[in-house]
Order: C-alpha cells, then structure tokens, then sequence
C-alpha cells in the first residue's frame, strides 16, 4: 500500500499523485473516463481533482460535466468514503466570481452533480479581487461549518491575498486555506517559485500543482519533427522551441533510461520532491496512459537526479 500524505493541517490523507478531472467530459466520454478512474483506484489512488467549470468551453457543454460524471463514478462504484474529492467555485458560466451568493449557490450545484452530501477540499478556483478576502473566507467557513466541505484551498492566486486570506482565518479563528494549487512543472518554475511558495510554506499550506506535465510535453512524446494527436498539441508544443524545453527533455531523458523509468513519471517525480509539493496533479484520458502517471508514488529520486533536473530548467 502506497504511503498516502498528508494535505497541510487538514486531515486529508491523498494519494501522491491527483487525477486530474478536467478531461471527462471533453476528451474522455463517460465510459473512458469510468475505466480511467478505475484503472486510478485500482493503483491506490484516492485523490481526484475537478471543477464546476469543466468543460464549459467544449461546444455543447456548459459546465459541470466532469463532476456530472465523477459522481455517476461515485454512486456506481460506491466507494465515495475511500476517495478524496476536491472541486473548485468561480469560473463555472453560471457562477462567475467569488461573491458570499456565488459560492454558496455553487457549492449546492457541485453536491448536486457529484451526488454527495460533502466536499473534502473546496478550491477558489480563479480568485476574484472585486471581493473582500474576508467575504470569501465567511462564505467558505459557512460551508464547512454546515458541514458541506471539509477543507478548503486556493488556486490562482497572489501572494497578498493569499497571506490576507490566512491572516483574517487566523484573527476570526474561521477555516483557514489548508492547500495552495499553482501552475508549477519543470519547464514553469517562476509560477510557483518564490513569494507564493515562500507564503506557502511559511502557512504549512501542501501545494497540488496543475499542469504538472506542461500540457503533455513533460511526458516526451513531443519530439522535433514529432507530430502528435491531441486536443494541447500546440500548447505542449511550444517548450519544444526554448532551449529549457530542450535541456529539460534531454536531463528527463537521461535520468529515465537510468532509473528504467517512463519520462513522465521522473518529471512527476521531481515535482513530487519539491518543497510544499504534496501530490502533483495529472489526467489520463485512457487507461494506457495511467501507469506513468501513478508510478510515481514509487519513484524517490536521489538528491543529484534532482539536482540536474533542475539545473537543467534553470
């Protein structure tokens, strides 16, 4: 059994790596993702990441289809105890921003798709300044309070309103932010590294980052003259063209063929050791790419692996 870790001063107990649920519903159909999420548990996983806002931006789609299919996942399987969901409140097209009304309404619609009566860790996903820090916090105890979420986290947002947000928690004494996501991987350190890691660290808050794989490039099947069919192609594509991108991949390479391991799980795996790193987040949209991905649960890179990865994204 896989050592499962702590998520900050929650009693969250996750999984090293997080799915990542911003696929189902666009790229994997309800069937696919069923046997993705299994494939998931069946590895120990227990930590799943969504939004209300996945897949708005897919034609035909308006929002709330993955945790649509996460909660007939749920109900299906009937292991909701065993499993760690986390969603997010702000972006949903119907729920813009972080008002107290916002969230309180959009709190009942993610219960409501998930098919749950509790969330364990609720995200600000975009933060929204246009609101005290302390409307958001009061709106976010009043859920955990009544029970409705467990924990409750920020994603995307500036070190200020992060410690603003920490500070009012403390001096209320109302739940505090216990996990931190930001865009953070090898080849996108500034996004994460300095003042809001530091404020990160300093509050005890386990970071959860996104885009742990840069889109897909992290996983090496983005090769000069490679082309490769997927919905980020273009995106993952551009690292290709700096001379980091470049440097990354061949210290990935390098340490991958050493430790016989797959490229994706070394880049996780670098992640995974970083300081406040609890679980980086990945999605899979079949179960053929799975194992790469929860492999790093087992994958401890020596101090000088580390530190050439990150000489190498320096």
């Amino acid at each position: 059994m896989t050592s499962l870790r702590k998520l900050g001063s929650s009693d969250l107990q996750v999984f090293p790596l997080a799915l990542g649920g911003n696929v189902f519903g666009w790229t994997a159909d309800e069937a696919q993702s069923f046997a993705v999420l299994d494939a998931y548990a069946a590895a120990g996983g227990n930590f799943i990441d969504t939004a209300d806002a996945y897949s708005a931006w897919v034609p035909g789609n308006e929002g709330g289809e993955s945790e649509t299919i996460i909660g007939k996942w749920l109900a299906a399987r009937g292991n909701r105890s065993d499993v760690v969901v986390a969603t997010k409140v702000g972006s949903h097209p119907a729920y813009k921003g972080l008002s107290a009304t916002t969230i309180k309404a959009a709190a009942e619609e993610s219960l409501r798709r998930l098919g749950t009566d509790h969330i364990d860790l609720y995200y600000t996903h975009f933060d929204d300044e246009s609101v005290p820090v302390e409307e958001i916090i009061t709106a976010l105890d009043r859920l955990v309070k009544d029970g409705k979420v467990r924990a409750i986290a920020a994603s995307n947002i500036s070190p200020e309103r992060l410690q603003a947000s920490l500070d009012f928690s403390e001096r209320e004494g109302l739940a505090r932010y216990v996990a931190l996501q930001p865009h953070y991987n090898l080849v996108s350190r500034d996004t994460y590294e300095g003042e809001l890691q530091e404020t990160a660290a300093r509050a005890g808050l386990a970071a959860v980052p996104y885009f742990a794989l840069a889109s897909g490039f992290l996983t090496g099947k983005y090769r000069p003259g490679a082309s490769v069919e997927s919905a980020r192609a273009e995106k993952a594509g551009q690292h290709l063209e700096s001379e980091r991108g470049q440097k990354v991949l061949a210290a990935l390479d390098k340490v991958a063929k050493e430790r016989d391991a797959e490229i994706a799980t070394v880049a996780l795996a670098w992640l995974a050791a970083q300081p406040t790193v609890a679980a980086p987040i990945a999605s899979a949209r079949t179960v053929e790419q799975m194992p790469a991905l929860v492999a790093v649960a087992g994958l401890q890179l020596t101090e000088q692996e580390l530190a050439e990865l990150t000489g190498a994204s320096a």
